[in-house]
């Protein structure tokens, strides 16, 4: 992926606009305004539940964007359509596509939450722009809302880290290059719908549970329900994330996860950082998605578990 003159210009704007998203988690349960716990309001557009918050969520980064003239395209996944900018139709040189809050089901127990955005060349300016393989990109990242606010992006020269300062309000460098590690000791998985798994993705994870033989060790579980707080885990300590293809009922055999709003932008920083991610038959960001809502199965992690994740689900039986 390469960068472009521009595009941390973007990526400014991004981080102006998390400053309308953090005041509207005060309308959240356990904040000071003590208000009712955030119902349900309606389905986005990949079907799913919406929260008073994606929709307030949706309409900053939206809103944001309309300023300065780079951006032309926008798609999220609240959605059904990509939305135009009319004042910079033609001469915004740049797609946006984000997840405005992801882990909206932590909302209600004041759990972690996150944004995750991707950054592509407009050339049609049409949604052809978007059903691109993921290593067009020019540019990824992700917001946490944690006990500190983290900003994680690449624009193809490795991975940043940088830290709200919330005494003045500005974001800065705390970490520079960061490397996942080539192994790590735990995983995230969401083990209440193994039932659906292939057998080779259930036996992956029951050797994972395994005490390895060498350091007398097993994998710990780690998951939050946040994606983006699993994966930054992950990318710091190493290990993996997965949510393999689910047969059970209600769930699409073809995976949950968004390709554009969530799969090709963290496999982009996951490969800058020297991890990896897979549907499990091959690389994320070679996927091509044939429709704005596509998902896959996705895992994401450290390259030797990516491998061996791999290998479990083309053998669909445990390795000898």
């Amino acid at each position: 992926a390469s960068s472009s003159s521009s595009a941390p210009r973007v990526q400014q704007t991004i981080l102006t606009s998390l400053k309308g998203l953090r005041p509207g988690f005060s309308l959240t349960p356990g904040c000071s305004d003590r208000r009712p716990p955030t119902s349900l309001e309606s389905c986005c557009a990949s079907g799913e539940k919406q929260k008073k918050l994606d929709v307030l969520a949706n309409e900053i980064l939206l809103e944001t964007f309309d300023y300065g003239g780079l951006v032309s395209l926008a798609a999220s996944e609240e959605l059904a359509e990509p939305y135009t900018y009319s004042r910079s139709a033609e001469s915004g040189r740049y797609a946006i596509l984000f997840d405005p809050l992801d882990g909206s089901s932590n909302i209600d127990v004041n759990g972690t939450l996150g944004t995750i955005f991707s950054i592509r060349l407009r050339t049609a300016g049409s949604e052809s722009d978007l059903l691109r393989p993921g290593t067009e990109q020019i540019a990824a990242g992700y917001i946490l809302f944690g006990p500190a606010v983290l900003f994680v992006y690449t624009s193809g020269e490795g991975v940043h880290l940088f830290t709200l300062d919330p005494s003045f309000g500005e974001f800065l460098l705390t970490r520079e290059r960061v490397r996942m590690p080539a192994r790590g000791w735990g995983f995230a998985a969401n083990e209440g719908r193994s039932g659906g798994w292939a057998p080779g993705a259930r036996a992956f994870v029951e050797h994972l549970k395994e005490k390895n033989r060498a350091t007398g060790r097993a994998y710990s579980t780690r998951y939050s329900g946040s994606l983006v707080a699993d994966f930054h885990r992950i990318l710091l300590e190493g290990g993996i994330y997965f949510y393999p293809a689910d047969n059970s009922a209600g769930a699409g055999a073809s995976g949950k996860l968004r390709i554009l709003y969530e799969c090709h932008p963290l496999a982009l920083i996951a490969e800058q950082a020297g991890g990896a991610a897979t549907t499990g038959r091959g690389r994320v960001l070679d996927v091509v998605p044939e429709s704005l809502h596509a998902r896959i199965p996705f895992a994401i992690g450290s390259t030797e578990e990516i491998a061996l994740y791999e290998r479990f689900l083309c053998e669909d039986a445990a390795p000898a």
